[in-house]
């Protein structure tokens, strides 16, 4: 189960999480987990150097091992990257010592202070360990839900439109699992939005 749009009161209750840009201005921001991913990754890059857009990758370590060129070519193309753990752990379900060393594992890889939690799944108790370390916790205000693999390419799409305002952190996937709705949405959305005099900026 999962929320298109992140509720207010989750928002309260965590609120020394990052799930929105307070700004008027029209601007949103993208980004990516789990990637980055052959083929899928370098998909994303190019739609977004069609739109002079930037967004905001959160990578697995251990998907930076096997793809060093990919993640170097979203630095060098002025992406930002936050820290998505090594191994894509699930916060509910690993202790926090071990948590917290694996996200200090792909640190090594991950020169960045922003942090992610797989599945947005992480405890109040691991979230402070990582806050003294220095991280800032990134969550999002508007999923498009390109990882659920029963609902269409359109709905995906119309997750993000239905939602999406001035400051947005909207949430994709560079990943194989998302790519049939993903690859579908992004340049659409890139395409309606620009033509809306919105800009996309990375975090």
């Amino acid at each position: 189960m999962y929320l298109i749009k992140t509720p207010w009161w989750l928002r309260l209750i965590y609120g020394s999480f990052l799930w929105r840009v307070k700004t008027q201005e029209k601007v949103l921001y993208l980004t990516f987990d789990d990637g980055p991913q052959e083929a899928v990754t370098p998909f994303v890059l190019d739609q977004l150097n069609k739109y002079k857009a930037k967004a905001t990758f959160f990578c697995i370590g251990n998907n930076i091992v096997k793809n060093g060129a990919i993640y170097q070519r979203v630095l060098d193309e002025g992406h930002s990257v936050g820290n998505h753990t090594f191994h894509h752990l699930n916060g509910w379900k690993v202790k926090s010592a071990a948590y917290v060393n694996d996200v200090v594992e792909a640190e090594k890889y991950i020169d960045s202070t922003l942090f992610r939690p797989p599945y947005g799944r992480i405890t109040k108790f691991t979230a402070a360990l990582l806050q003294q370390k220095g991280f800032s916790i990134i969550m999002w205000d508007v999923l498009s839900a390109d990882f659920d693999t029963s609902i269409s390419p359109e709905q995906c799409l119309q997750n993000v439109l239905l939602h999406a305002k001035e400051g947005s952190i909207i949430v994709f996937h560079d990943s194989a699992k998302a790519w049939d709705r993903m690859s579908y949405a992004l340049p659409l959305l890139l395409a309606h939005y620009t033509s809306k005099g919105f800009s996309f900026k990375a975090l």
